[in-house]
């Protein structure tokens, strides 16, 4: 009986992944320093979702919604808020989950004792990503409406949330093009 726990339990072992890096889930979308978000963002509030299209997606829809024609498509975008003008800036980026897989590291070791040339050295580790839109925002002066006691910074949340669902929801950019 020892025996068929002992191995229940290696088998439970070996099977195993310890995971050494976690991606955020994000469910509708994340305040916070861009920085804190990611080392490369910038260092001012950011309105943060995740981005389940494909690569350049927001690019085309901001610029066929703003209709920019591939001019400043990720910098300094307008919009207006209650007469007020605001820009967008946008930057598409990755955080990756990484786990340990211990089950290929003892195959290795109980298959080649002599530490040669391992064959399941490439399973040792996993990756997978997941993508996200960061948005910073700044007004006419440059403050950050995405900071604490901003005077309008509901409404400017408020207007990236509805970005974010048109944004996900379309899926024709060139509806835009016919409007207006």
């Amino acid at each position: 009986m020892r025996t068929l726990i002992f191995g229940f339990l290696l088998l439970l072992f070996c099977n195993s992944c310890f995971p050494t890096k976690i991606a955020p889930r994000i469910e509708d979308y994340k305040l916070t320093t861009g920085k804190k978000f990611k080392k490369q963002l910038p260092k001012r509030g950011a309105f943060i979702f995740e981005d389940p299209k494909n690569a350049n997606e927001f690019y085309k829809f901001i610029n066929a919604k703003f209709k920019l024609n591939d001019t400043d498509v990720r910098w300094n975008v307008p919009f207006k808020i209650a007469e007020k003008e605001f820009y967008f800036s946008f930057y598409e980026v990755e955080r990756t989950s990484k786990t340990i897989n211990i089950a290929p590291m003892i195959i290795d070791a109980a298959l080649d004792p002599d530490d040669t040339d391992p064959g399941l050295e490439d399973l040792y580790t996993s990756r997978s990503g997941t993508w996200y839109i960061a948005l910073t925002v700044n007004d006419e002066e440059f403050m950050d409406p995405l900071k604490e006691n901003y005077p309008q910074k509901e409404e400017v949340i408020a207007y990236l949330r509805n970005l974010k669902k048109e944004y996900l929801s379309t899926r024709n950019y060139k509806k835009y093009s016919i409007m207006n």
